[in-house]
């Protein structure tokens, strides 16, 4: 798993320093030592370190503008000074420009070891904040919204047996298929459930952004680098990493990303750091990446990297008896947001839920179920209150696989009054969309009492 913690101890008291050493290196931490500043600051430039622990009185550079510095840098490295019993004013100031916590001298090895470790403690938060995680979703909440039918049992039996390991694994499925929610849970099940999962939009990144995103960036690197930026590898270390959409990152990313998965290491922009990351690798993407390596738009060495354990999602036009369980949790889901008590929904309504093709499948449906759950004004979901392309023409205006067939009377005032309660009775609006005036919409509406 992850390395050893690396602390930098800054002294130009030689007993300190010694004893500092000897303390932490019992508890197995990674030391390095410095007696000046300037010696500290070319070590914490060159290197990365989890703690900083700084003596406020040194020659040349003080440790308060060594605090200053570090903290510019990296403002998420915990620092604790040192001070006299008479200089504890000082350490109040070093805190007040974002010290973590200070010893007075003489401090015992225990009193050392304690508030290390909830300096290192705090940094793994305040790295865990950066991407501000949300709250996995429950587990019964998975198992509804994915759904029970046999299509579906495979690919979680498949999560099941890989969520256990370290195996990097390649999500394929069209779009909407939930392939982001499998990833929660291969991550929700693994021994990394409690460290970060963090997702990258690999199709949402502006190709001159990728590479910051990805590894992190120096301030002062390029033209807008204010700030020291930490990359996803770096915040997901010691979680998992959720590459979606792999395919539209480019080769010359492609090879960056194919090194990091070998070595296990990052190295931000504008700087010669190298980073360790432990992360696990879970990609998605909704095209054919082995046709991707044939056109040669996607590396075949990264794509044989990625696809060590492939889990295929299929799509909801494939696994329809799954489309009851959905609904009825979608149903649930957005009544309580709106605030509203709808208890079910009528027969005709999942008949044509049942009988439409899903080509943006459970995002689709998902969607779907909020805009009739916002639209009606019953307790149950009807089938005029389904507006979706391809289900209200060919099932609610129509209705010819039911062998029930409508006037042009019937067909007319139905769909009037959908346009209307789309557009909440603004006639204006509707008018428009039906291709009549606003004169002979009233004429209509009074016709088939549709006030």
């Amino acid at each position: 798993m992850r390395d050893q913690a690396r602390i930098l101890v800054i002294d130009d008291d030689k007993a300190i320093l010694d004893a500092c050493s000897q303390v932490l290196a019992k508890e197995k931490y990674n030391i390095k030592l410095a007696e000046n500043g300037e010696d500290g600051l070319v070590l914490f430039r060159r290197e990365i370190f989890d703690l900083v622990i700084l003596d406020l009185k040194l020659p040349g550079i003080d440790g308060m503008e060594v605090l200053k510095r570090i903290k510019e840098e990296s403002y998420e490295t915990p620092v604790i000074t040192i001070t006299g019993y008479a200089s504890i004013e000082s350490a109040v100031e070093a805190m007040k420009l974002g010290a973590f916590d200070y010893l007075v001298k003489p401090f015992g090895a225990e009193e050392l070891r304690v508030i290390t470790r909830k300096a290192l403690a705090n940094r793994k938060l305040v790295l865990e904040n950066i991407y501000l995680r949300k709250e996995l979703e429950a587990k019964k909440e998975f198992d509804l919204v994915v759904g029970n039918s046999q299509a579906m049992q495979k690919v979680l039996e498949l999560v099941r047996r890989v969520s256990s390991t370290d195996s990097t694994v390649l999500i394929t499925g069209e779009s909407g298929t939930g392939k982001e929610l499998i990833a929660k849970e291969i991550h929700h099940l693994s021994p990394r459930r409690d460290h970060p999962f963090v997702v990258v939009d690999c199709g949402a990144l502006v190709e001159t952004l990728f590479e910051s995103e990805l590894f992190g960036h120096v301030k002062g690197s390029f033209t807008g680098a204010l700030t020291t930026k930490h990359g996803k590898f770096e915040i997901a270390d010691g979680g998992t990493i959720f590459l979606d959409e792999i395919s539209n990152i480019s080769l010359n990313i492609q090879a960056k990303l194919l090194r990091v998965i070998q070595e296990r290491e990052v190295t931000r922009i504008g700087s010669s750091k190298v980073i360790k990351v432990d992360v696990r690798i879970i990609a998605a993407t909704n095209k054919d990446l082995a046709e991707s390596v044939k056109e040669g738009t996607f590396r075949e060495d990264l794509f044989y990297r990625l696809n060590v354990v492939p889990i295929n999602i299929p799509p909801l036009r494939e696994r329809k008896e799954d489309i009851p369980l959905l609904v009825n949790h979608f149903l649930r889901k957005y009544s309580k947001k709106a605030k509203k008590e709808i208890t079910h929904i009528s027969k005709e309504a999942m008949e044509a839920l049942m009988e439409y093709d899903w080509p943006g499948n459970v995002r689709e449906l998902e969607n779907t179920i909020e805009r009739a759950v916002v639209l009606t004004k019953n307790n149950k979901i009807e089938l005029e209150d389904i507006i979706y392309p391809g289900i209200a023409a060919e099932t609610s205006l129509f209705n010819l696989s039911s062998g029930k067939y409508k006037s042009l009377r019937e067909i007319e005032k139905e769909y009037i009054n959908r346009i209307l309660k789309t557009f909440h009775g603004n006639k204006t609006k509707a008018a428009k969309i039906l291709g009549i005036d606003r004169k002979t919409l009233r004429a209509k509406i009074k016709k088939y009492k549709l006030e």
